[in-house]
């Protein structure tokens, strides 16, 4: 479960996991990782054994199991761990929220809890059950334009990518019906549990996400009890947001509420009295007359 070396902030309290989407690779975090490590916060981008493209297949179980093993790891050597995940790299962020509610917070780019999105074909309902059959070692879906790029120029590149690989900076050529059972598994799983968690929550997801539509977003906000809970909506993405054209506004907003998230850490370890100005000279009245009595 190695990390690819991406740059990482020195001497920082606080670290972030980021878990790429699923059959892919650490190269969809890429560019945020390396803004993050400009804002000052230590980064993790693994490879998860069963998950991550190259490394076999494993059920949904062992996704969490090792993710979990991550956040222990870095939670053993820094005071703050946040956990990131795009598409359904959020959807394990999550499982790995609830299990781990000392995370500081939980970033949930593009969340997938359902394959909805206008770009999904019919059919794929039908995955769970031809997954029982002969075809479940054979067939693999494979990704098509857009590509989840609005952005045409990156668009045309990857697609030239896909012809020549099975991997490219926004994930893989295809992926195996398998992996997407396995995934189903995990988004059905999180949709009936996301009310146990309660660490800050930053949701950032496209209005014209061709893969999981708005609704992923709304029923995330309406389930979690996070007291301090953030929603982004974009306009000018599909959804590999960490790539496409607003991916500047998707990590600034990461780094700001991962800032706001930590302050609010702070006050609520060391709170401060609020009190009016009316009130304060009051007081200050009340402590001049009771010290000439």
């Amino acid at each position: 479960m190695k990390a690819p070396p991406f740059p990482t902030a020195q001497n920082s309290d606080h670290t972030v996991l980021l878990l790429h989407g699923l059959s892919s690779s650490p190269l969809e975090m890429r560019f945020l990782a390396r803004f993050l490590a400009d804002e000052g916060f230590a980064t993790h981008t693994p490879e998860l054994t069963g998950y991550s493209a190259g490394t076999g297949h494993q059920p949904m179980e062992q996704w969490i199991n090792a993710a979990v093993a991550q956040f222990d790891a870095l939670a053993a050597q820094y005071r703050h761990v946040s956990v990131c995940g795009l598409s359904m790299g959020a959807t394990l962020a999550a499982a790995v929220v609830q299990r781990r509610p000392a995370a500081r917070a939980l970033l949930l780019l593009s969340i997938t809890l359902d394959y909805d999105g206008w770009a999904i074909p019919w059919y794929l309902f039908m995955f769970d059950c031809l997954y029982y059959t002969p075809l479940r070692s054979r067939y693999r879906y494979r990704e098509h334009e857009p590509y989840g790029l609005r952005n045409e120029a990156l668009r045309a590149k990857i697609a030239r990518a896909m012809q020549k690989n099975e991997i490219s900076e926004v994930g893989p050529a295809s992926i195996s019906m398998a992996a997407l059972h396995e995934a189903r598994r995990l988004a059905a799983s999180m949709r009936n549990t996301l009310k146990g968690i309660t660490a800050d929550c930053l949701i950032v997801h496209a209005i014209d996400d061709e893969t999981s539509s708005p609704h992923n977003a709304r029923f995330v906000e309406s389930n979690v009890e996070a007291s301090f809970l953030r929603t982004i909506w974009l306009d000018d993405s599909y959804h590999m947001i960490t790539s496409d054209n607003e991916r500047e506004v998707v990590a600034r907003e990461c780094a700001l509420f991962l800032r706001e998230s930590e302050a609010t850490s702070a006050a609520s370890s060391n709170p401060t009295p609020v009190v009016s100005r009316a009130l304060a000279r009051r007081l200050r009245q009340l402590a001049t007359v009771a010290g000439k009595a």
